[in-house]
């Protein structure tokens, strides 16, 4: 569709469902949950294992064919897990897989498809064992682009950028891009320039769900439940 045909009221009774379903089925699954989240289509929100943190402000995203998947593969209890910070974008396709540590501190962005992992599961010789594993740690506002790699004993300092597709296996250090297979820095950021992240987004919740109600508003007005069955069962040229 290239419009949204649904009614305002529909939309609204879609997103206040989301919510729900989150605080009934999600939440209980995780060690804790800020305030503020937003998990599109929560259902493709799979989480395993614990403890699983995610700060306040989350922005989750996921659709049926890229489910979004976090999860500890652990016999021990006693670990850090993974923890999610404050003001966090993970979109679809995102997976999370740690044996022990895992830490993504505040706004940082994971694109479609990433992976991130603390261990390689198996070992070189020994294929039955799960192998060695060491933490992952992402500094504050990391980007990672899309279907990029991080693996374990890995840590991306603080505002750095992941290149699309690059498979990192070593530290990168802060304020840098860095790209390849593997990744290796490819350009300097200034440290001393204004980075704006995710939190100023947010820093004023309530006049940023005006904001978005006034669009949704705009943008539904006219629509109906009769015009919106019709656009989903007989769709025309420039629905």
């Amino acid at each position: 569709m290239r419009y949204d045909h649904r009614p305002y009221f529909m939309k609204k009774a879609y997103l206040r469902f989301q919510t729900f379903y989150v605080r009934r089925f999600i939440r209980p699954q995780l060690e804790h949950l800020g305030d503020g989240f937003t998990v599109l289509q929560p259902w493709n929100l799979i989480l395993f294992g614990a403890p699983i943190r995610i700060g306040a402000f989350a922005n989750i995203i996921t659709t049926p064919e890229h489910k979004v998947r976090i999860s500890i593969w652990s016999g021990e209890t006693d670990i850090p897990g993974i923890r999610i910070g404050d003001y966090c974008l993970i979109c679809p396709g995102v997976r999370i897989g740690a044996a022990r540590h895992i830490e993504i501190k505040n706004n940082c962005m994971l694109a479609g498809n990433v992976y991130i992992t603390d261990a390689d599961w198996h070992g070189l010789y020994n294929r039955i064992e799960p192998g060695p594993d060491a933490p992952v740690i992402l500094e504050e506002n990391v980007w990672v682009g899309d279907s990029a790699i991080i693996c374990k004993g890995v840590t991306i300092g603080r505002n750095s950028v992941i290149g699309a597709g690059s498979v990192v296996v070593s530290d990168i250090p802060p304020n840098t891009v860095a790209a390849g297979n593997p990744a290796r820095v490819v350009k300097p950021l200034d440290p001393d320039a204004t980075f704006v992240t995710r939190e100023h987004f947010f820093s004023d919740p309530a006049s940023l769900d005006r904001q978005i109600d006034e669009l949704d508003r705009t943008m539904l007005t006219g629509n109906t439940l009769r015009g919106w069955m019709r656009a989903l069962l007989f769709p025309k040229k420039g629905d």
